[in-house]
């Protein structure tokens, strides 16, 4: 499975941003999928998932304000990120899970893009 994540860059504070994860060598549709996220000096951490079925989860820092989604059809996952702060100044990397669900650590990872929110 390759993952390839796109859509980072040079935003303010305030603004959106789309990231995008195409998959190829799996459907989507039989894995769970999410984002992570490492900023510079810190440890990568969990930011969403989206189950086989459409359920979400998401970290405490970006709820309400991030929302992850799928298109199975496209082997495409997003994350819309709104309201953007300079703490989600990051590496994003899009990950799958060889389950149904979330559990665990992702089996395939993408190669990141870069987040930067300026202040």
């Amino acid at each position: 499975v390759q993952l390839q994540a796109s859509g980072g860059g040079l935003v303010q504070a305030g603004d959106s941003l789309r990231l995008s994860c195409a998959a190829s060598g799996r459907t989507f549709g039989n894995s769970a999928t999410g984002w992570f996220r490492q900023a510079p000096g810190k440890e990568r951490e969990f930011v969403a998932a989206i189950n086989y079925s459409g359920s979400t989860n998401y970290a405490d820092s970006v709820k309400d304000r991030f929302t992850i989604s799928r298109v199975n059809a496209k082997n495409t996952l997003y994350l819309q990120m709104n309201s953007l702060k300079p703490e989600d100044t990051a590496l994003y990397y899009c990950a799958a899970w060889a389950g149904l669900y979330y559990s665990g650590s992702p089996r395939w990872w993408g190669q990141g893009t870069l987040v930067t929110v300026s202040s």
